[in-house]
């Protein structure tokens, strides 16, 4: 490779995959800041995040639980549940791309902002609508603007995490983001349940949301970000699909979200949760709650466990076993009939799943330039809401057409040849080493990116992999 001062750079100095260089200031040695887990909270800018995404994850996990069980009870139909995932992806497919321009032009903690003040809003519409006993249409509307909400600003709240803390403790920063995430995901479905199972009703979970989406604003509000420039160049067509070259030319930012997609849509089994705590499990909406929270609680132990271990060496292939896994623990979770087995299940399923969000989101932002990570994160938004949301859709169908156990078991097996597929379509996901060493790449960077995994040992060619020795 050659460098821009037309000099030779060795293989392993490429200008996305830098080592750090362990030397402080002063000449001495001192601690490369990927060993420094807690680093990243000592930055005021990232704890105001953090608290944000706290209040965000667990209003919205809250919302999952109550809208889940007020509908599920005024329309007994599991197809009624893939229909929440339809309206919710549908806004973000569509204008998520939009959203990568936005957060790409203009201030990403006005965006976010802005997103807030919405979904507050949407969840003030909620609290009227189960209050009022208003037809279920209102709900699927109303989750719907929130959608839009999401869409045009979620990519900004993605993009905007780079700009607040070091290139060097941004891995832990995206651990540590998991486990906040997982945290809010764990205690949100519980307390939703519980509301709901004391109060028979929805109403008293839609104002806690309220108030954890205004306090969430005031959090972004505060914090104080560096002076960020912002592209002149205008709108076109050109720029506006940026993001999706960007992430077709770079193949392992490509590998990593199809794997995604793929497997959660196929073996994701949480929008039938409750037809499983109601009909199979009969553990009622409290039990639902912990379902949910099962799953986080495995989370949360998988990221306390990779913020304290050494970064990942082999990520591609650790990445690989744990989705493989996350089918596995799924088919289990299908065929239980025993409350505490499901438990232990769902525990798996989301401790498995973590080691994929960490190196897909790592490799995500780090590998591309920050004038790009908004339509960037955009198309990874996609892929993530097809996952998830699509995946709801396909799982209330089945589930229709051939029964909730039967849906469950066929998504995981889908998700083992998910692995097996892409380990055949992608085998450099194979080469992904430490995630400590990912750096940008340039834009004219990406086909070299996707040549990496033809790359000789002479250094010729350029290598996202990053292993290190």
């Amino acid at each position: 490779m050659t460098d821009p001062d037309g000099g030779r750079t060795p293989p392993s100095e490429s200008r996305f995959c830098q080592p750090d260089r362990n030397e402080s200031a002063l000449g001495g040695p001192r601690a490369p800041l990927a060993s420094r887990p807690y680093a990243v909270w000592q930055s005021p800018n990232y704890r105001l995040y953090a608290i944000s995404w706290f209040l965000i994850v667990f209003g919205k996990a809250v919302e999952t639980v109550a809208v889940g069980i007020h509908i599920y009870d005024r329309t007994r139909d599991p197809m009624a549940l893939g229909w929440l995932g339809l309206v919710q992806a549908l806004p973000i497919i569509v204008l998520a791309m939009a959203g990568g321009q936005i957060a790409d032009r203009f201030d990403r903690r006005r965006v976010l902002m802005v997103m807030l003040a919405v979904t507050s809003s949407v969840a003030a519409g909620l609290a009227v609508v189960s209050a009022t006993g208003a037809p279920v249409q209102w709900m699927y509307m109303l989750l719907g603007v929130g959608a839009i909400g999401q869409a045009l600003g979620g990519p900004a709240r993605a993009a905007f995490l780079p700009q607040l803390v070091s290139a060097e403790s941004f891995s832990h920063a995206i651990t540590w983001n998991s486990s906040v995430f997982q945290t809010a995901t764990m205690i949100g479905p519980a307390v939703g349940g519980l509301i709901v199972g004391a109060t028979q009703s929805a109403t008293t979970a839609f104002l806690l949301i309220i108030a954890c989406r205004l306090l969430s604003l005031a959090a972004i509000s505060a914090i104080r970000p560096p002076p960020v420039e912002r592209p002149a160049e205008p709108v076109t067509l050109e720029t506006f699909l940026a993001g999706i070259r960007f992430v077709w030319r770079t193949r392992l930012i490509l590998a990593t979200i199809a794997l995604d997609l793929f497997a959660v849509l196929l073996g994701g089994a949480t929008y039938l949760l409750p037809i499983y705590a109601q009909e199979i499990l009969k553990v009622g909406p409290s039990g639902l709650g912990f379902l949910r929270s099962a799953e986080a609680v495995g989370a949360v132990s998988m990221a306390m466990l990779l913020a304290h271990l050494p970064p990942l060496q082999r990520a591609g292939r650790t990445m690989l076993l744990a989705v493989a896994g996350f089918g596995v623990a799924t088919i289990f979770y299908g065929l239980s009939t025993s409350f505490w087995l499901s438990l232990a299940m769902m525990f798996l399923i989301g401790a498995l799943d973590n080691i994929s969000v960490v190196v897909r989101h790592t490799l995500v932002q780090m590998l591309t330039p920050d004038a790009m990570r908004g339509r960037v994160s955009a198309v990874n938004n996609i892929f993530i809401v097809a996952s998830n949301d699509i995946g709801g859709l396909e799982s209330g169908l089945t589930a229709r057409l051939m029964g909730p156990v039967a849906s469950v078991v066929a998504g995981g097996i889908g998700a083992i040849a998910v692995v097996i597929s892409a380990a055949r379509i992608w085998p450099e996901i194979l080469t992904i080493g430490s995630l400590a060493d990912v750096r940008p790449l340039d834009s004219s960077a990406a086909p070299a990116a996707s040549a990496a995994s033809g790359a000789d040992s002479s250094g010729d060619e350029e290598s996202v992999s990053c292993e290190t020795a």
